[in-house]
């Protein structure tokens, strides 16, 4: 049923072109990363996300995961699925050589966890918490927890787990009740319950290493007390901690991801150990965070991208409809202009966050080495990128199944799996509620807008490179982009002057001021893209067909999808007023 087939074309041209791979610094081992390098990783992982991933996407949501007696079953071939990557290497493409990995820059691993999540992401989800875990441990671990459980992990014989949500917190973790009591050996008991805990038992790998959040005993109330502790689920003897699942979850998507309620210290306490310092917890979780959102706004592109492609290969097979001008002639669905607008509804915005996200990966690269303002670029992103892209994921899919007519609404095309899977991505990894909260208050205000600033600025010399281009399509391109510019321009300064005088009006225009903000970022992805695409024809170099496309989808987003900042601007600056008035 699958017709996914990773988007090459585009991810080569976005690495190679529009975001850079000229920007990062060589590898120790494999010297410049250059395009040689990158076909030889991208192609065989295509291949694996094609013909082993994507083909059970749909059995494994109609099989979903079962659960007796304390064990997970997954669904058929996802464990075969699993071994397959897990000895392909992958599992390690981004992580430290010293621990087993592969240590190439995040710039690259991006597409291909763009890959494993557009192919099937219910399995992307088991290496996506495993990379946080990893990313945490290798943080702030000691040096034994490093030496225990890293190299396993990188190697992904063994998966990793967040465990920060329990039944009365959702996403205030300052009322978490599990607790944590010290053994008198370094090690501790770990006492509660966790919900929500992506692939917190499977039968893929041969140890799953938890990291959860609880309470010391002598804890201070709130965040600042939550420390954060390794649970692994097979003790270093060989026997089971206590740590059980206790149930999984019916969902609405990713059926195939156990997501699993997990219950600690029923026998007499878990055993864990501490990371880093007590009461430190929270802030070591949010080294898996940060990681992780930048990752789900990943799986947002990743599953537009498969949503299109389904759609579009029904629009070409399905015929309906004659020719405005020729009554008796039969045509595809394709050929109808609104069913063209919708699919470029998909494909434009799809592009814009594509371009966005790696742009990020770039960013997160540079700041690794040391480049303070790559982090600052990287932390503004971080947001807009979760949000932003999983919002375009939600309305993607919703439009495939749209085109798909009546047929889209039942599950024999499988249209209507994207739309189902693609609706946790704007509530997990911190609610794109959540997300306008952090961008607004911690990445706008807390700097009084130097980093904001300074991105503005980048658009604007962006603006004054399409100046140089005399081509009417341009002409529209910095136009539209220049509009929205001001508007972007006007709700950030908006929202620095509010602040001084009612942060709860900072808080109701949060969200429109990031759809503001992403809005005009995706546009400017898109400018640079199709700058370069031009300049490409103008050359006679590459493929002509694409370089033209990336013009025209970028012109249709800058018509059709940049429009709207303008609007979000106006719900910044006039639309807090009725959110704090109205009475429920």
């Amino acid at each position: 049923m699958s017709t996914y087939h990773p988007p090459l074309d585009d991810m080569r041209f976005v690495l190679e072109h529009v975001v850079g791979l000229n920007n990062l610094a060589a590898h120790t081992e494999m010297g410049e990363i250059n395009m040689e390098l990158i076909e030889s990783i991208l192609t065989p992982a295509a291949k694996l996300a094609s013909e082993v991933l994507a083909p059970i996407n749909h059995s494994g949501d109609q099989e979903g995961a079962t659960l007796k007696d304390g064990v997970v079953t997954t669904a058929k071939g996802l464990k075969e699925a699993y071994a397959e990557y897990r000895d392909g290497g992958w599992n390690g493409v981004p992580f430290s050589i010293e621990h087993g990995g592969q240590e190439l820059p995040w710039l690259l691993a991006f597409p291909l966890q763009e890959m494993w999540q557009g192919a099937n992401m219910a399995f992307g989800l088991c290496p996506l918490l495993n990379q946080g875990a990893i990313e945490a441990i290798h943080a702030h671990g000691s040096d034994t927890q490093k030496k225990e459980y890293l190299e396993k992990m990188i190697s992904g014989e063994w998966t990793g787990t967040m465990n920060l949500t329990e039944p009365q917190a959702g996403s205030d973790l300052s009322v978490i009740r599990a607790k944590a009591e010290p053994n008198g050996d370094g090690t501790y008991k770990i006492f509660g319950q966790k919900i929500y805990i992506t692939y917190g038992e499977h039968n893929m790998a041969e140890n799953i290493i938890h990291l959860v959040l609880a309470r010391l005993p002598d804890a201070p109330e709130g965040v600042k007390g939550i420390s954060l502790f390794i649970v692994p689920k097979i003790m270093r003897d060989g026997t089971r901690n206590d740590a059980v699942c206790t149930g999984i979850e019916h969902k609405l998507g990713i059926h195939a991801s156990p997501t699993c309620t997990m219950q600690f210290g029923d026998k007499g306490g878990a055993i864990g150990t501490l990371v880093g310092k007590e009461n430190e917890g929270l802030k070591y979780m949010f080294t898996m965070m940060n990681n992780a959102r930048l990752s789900v706004g990943l799986q947002g592109v990743a599953i537009a991208e498969a949503a299109y492609q389904h759609a579009l290969h029904y629009a070409h097979d399905r015929e309906q409809g004659t020719k405005l001008t020729d009554r008796k002639t039969a045509v595809k669905i394709l050929d109808h202009a609104d069913v063209k607008r919708q699919l470029l509804t998909m494909k434009s915005q799809i592009e814009a966050m594509r371009a966005l996200t790696y742009e990020a990966a770039l960013h997160l690269d540079l700041a690794n080495q040391g480049d303070a303002l790559a982090q600052a670029k990287v932390d503004l992103l971080t947001p807009v990128v979760k949000a932003c892209a999983t919002d375009m994921a939600v309305e993607v899919t919703s439009i495939g199944v749209q085109i798909h007519g009546g047929m889209g609404f039942v599950e024999e095309t499988g249209a209507a799996q994207f739309y189902r899977d693609a609706r946790i991505l704007p509530i997990y990894e911190g609610t794109n509620g959540i997300q306008a909260a952090d961008l607004a208050f911690r990445k706008i205000l807390r700097d009084q807008g130097i980093a904001i600033k300074a991105y503005l600025s980048e658009i604007e010399l962006l603006i004054r490179d399409l100046d140089q281009i005399e081509d009417p399509k341009f002409f529209d391109l910095r136009h539209g982009l220049d509009s929205a510019l001001d508007a972007l321009t006007g709700a950030t300064n908006w929202v620095l002057e509010a602040a001084s005088k009612d942060l709860d009006s900072v808080a109701a225009s949060s969200v429109p001021y990031l759809n503001c903000l992403g809005s005009v970022a995706g546009a400017a992805m898109m400018i640079r893209s199709a700058i370069i695409a031009k300049q490409q024809l103008d050359h006679g170099q590459g493929d002509e067909e694409f370089f033209k496309n990336k013009i025209e989808s970028t012109h249709f987003y800058i018509t059709h999808i940049l429009p709207k900042a303008e609007a979000h601007a106006q719900s910044v600056k006039k639309g807090s007023d009725s959110v704090l008035a109205y009475k429920f």
